[in-house]
């Protein structure tokens, strides 16, 4: 999943990074409110985490803005403001959790979970296709059949959730290479074919039935051999 975090402190920004890119997750980060509203309007992110203090813009306007524009990304307020007026209007504007400051990283990781997973859109703690299964808790990829299990890198497991959750269905590579490395790296095409390259490598490891195919001019496929 790929997260959104704008703080403008930071060190703390720099150490709520490690803890989720620990956690598998892709963050991008922005430290004042106008670039903030910026990303944001991307619609790129499966979840803001949002300062409310802010220069510039504060985190309010910036939650008032996305919803009036039709944003519907879950977002976490997360901020130093814990009295229950700024928590009640925060979730009056549209925010999904406002979570003050200091914060436990279980909490924090426990409320990306439950935001991320609302509604129509709730998803497996374990995402699973054709025998594969992508754990979370340690970043392998499982093969039921044999038992095997191989680790991914931070790229490969990104790239591989995005399969799970979309299996069978062609992902344009632009939309691959924009949702796991941004909308900023020039070399992002190289890398995506490099990436893909690594994860048939491990597919083949595990003699997985699953396979990444090449549609040509339009992307990739996660597929069953046999369909």
């Amino acid at each position: 999943m790929r997260l959104l975090l704008v703080e403008d402190e930071k060190k703390l920004s720099a150490a709520v990074c490690a803890m989720l890119r620990k956690a598998n997750y892709t963050v991008d980060t922005a430290y004042d409110g106008e670039h903030g509203l910026d990303m944001c309007e991307t619609d790129i992110y499966d979840a803001v985490i949002l300062d409310v203090m802010l220069p510039g813009m504060d985190g309010f306007e910036i939650l008032q803005t996305m919803r009036a524009d039709g944003i519907k990304t879950p977002v976490l307020m997360l901020t130093a403001r814990g009295g229950v007026e700024d928590r009640v209007r925060g979730l009056e504007y549209g925010a999904d959790y406002y979570l003050p400051k200091p914060f436990q990283v279980a909490e924090l990781l426990a409320c990306l979970k439950v935001i991320t997973r609302r509604g129509e859109s709730l998803q497996p703690e374990q995402l699973s296709y054709g025998g594969l299964t992508l754990r979370q808790e340690d970043g392998k990829l499982v093969y039921e059949a044999s038992g095997e299990s191989i680790r991914l890198g931070a790229k490969e497991y990104q790239l591989m959730e995005l399969f799970l959750r979309n299996p069978a269905q062609i992902l344009p590579k632009d939309m691959l290479a924009e949702r796991v490395w941004g909308l900023d790296d020039e070399s992002e095409y190289n890398q995506l074919e490099v990436y893909i390259s690594f994860l048939r490598k491990k597919l083949q490891f595990l003699t997985s039935e699953v396979v990444i195919q090449t549609r040509r001019g339009m992307g990739y496929s996660l597929e069953k051999k046999n369909d």
